[in-house]
């Protein structure tokens, strides 16, 4: 009798300690949350003369169309960018560099338009090869893969030479054709060891290709990723010796 007394205080116990923990009645309102309030963004609008949107309101226009005064060459000594501005849109001038951009970067949300050339010359990896480096180290490819086929990590939409994007989204030669990104960058100790590595997912042509993807670090042509301690970094575009081209590149900090 003792012992059935003993354990029904216990559970009045709980029960009571339950009760102060929760509200007498839960209601509709009890699971609203209003503060903080999240901050206003206006979006972008639709424009005739890209494929996408405009750069919403606190956005970082990386490129607008009328000159590359946020771009230099990728050669370390900050050389003025060398490639074409015409009608909007950044062409590659083969053999020109790498470049990038004069701002550093850590997590973002990316947007850039592309297109490979409308004439196809060559085939795999040849065919309007380009890349855009996360960091200046990270490189989501860019290469004309309508009905071109290349090894699977190396398309367009892969992280090079590491994953494979999860489908073929490419449009054909000479089409327009998107990449948004969300991309987080990676964490280093006081060794050099990472402790959290960088992650990206990354729309192509508004598809899912790259879904939180790990990236086990850099994506060199030759060689297994290795992991390189770094801080902020440029978004740098690859002079492949194509003339591929860009437009309507937006940045987002997060």
């Amino acid at each position: 009798m003792k012992r059935l007394s003993l354990v029904i205080v216990g559970l009045l116990s709980v029960a009571a300690a339950q009760a102060q923990l929760q509200p007498k009645k839960q209601t509709p309102e009890s699971s609203e949350l209003w503060s903080p309030e999240p901050r206003i963004v206006t979006a972008g609008k639709a424009d005739q003369s890209v494929s996408g949107f405009t750069a919403p309101s606190d956005a970082i226009v990386l490129f607008d169309g009328r000159n590359l005064d946020n771009w230099v060459l990728a050669d370390g000594k900050s050389s003025p960018a060398p490639w074409t501005v015409s009608d909007g849109i950044m062409t590659v001038v083969p053999k020109s560099g790498n470049i990038k951009t004069k701002q550093n970067f850590g997590d973002y949300q990316l947007h850039i338009e592309w297109r490979t050339p409308a004439v196809v010359d060559g085939n795999g990896q040849g065919r309007g090869n380009s890349g855009v480096f996360m960091q200046g180290i990270y490189e989501l490819q860019v290469l004309d893969s309508y009905n071109n086929r290349t090894y699977s990590n190396g398309q367009a939409g892969s992280i090079y030479k590491q994953t494979m994007p999860l489908v073929n989204a490419s449009k054909g030669p000479g089409e327009w054709q998107t990449y948004d990104v969300v991309y987080t960058a990676p964490h280093f100790n006081k060794d050099g060891m990472m402790t959290i590595p960088p992650y990206i997912t990354v729309l192509h042509n508004g598809v899912l290709v790259q879904n939180h993807t790990m990236i086990q670090g850099t994506t060199p042509y030759v060689g297994q990723p290795t992991i390189e301690p770094h801080g902020r970094g440029p978004i740098l575009l690859q002079d492949h010796n194509n003339t591929t081209s860009f437009r309507n590149i937006w940045i987002r900090e997060l």
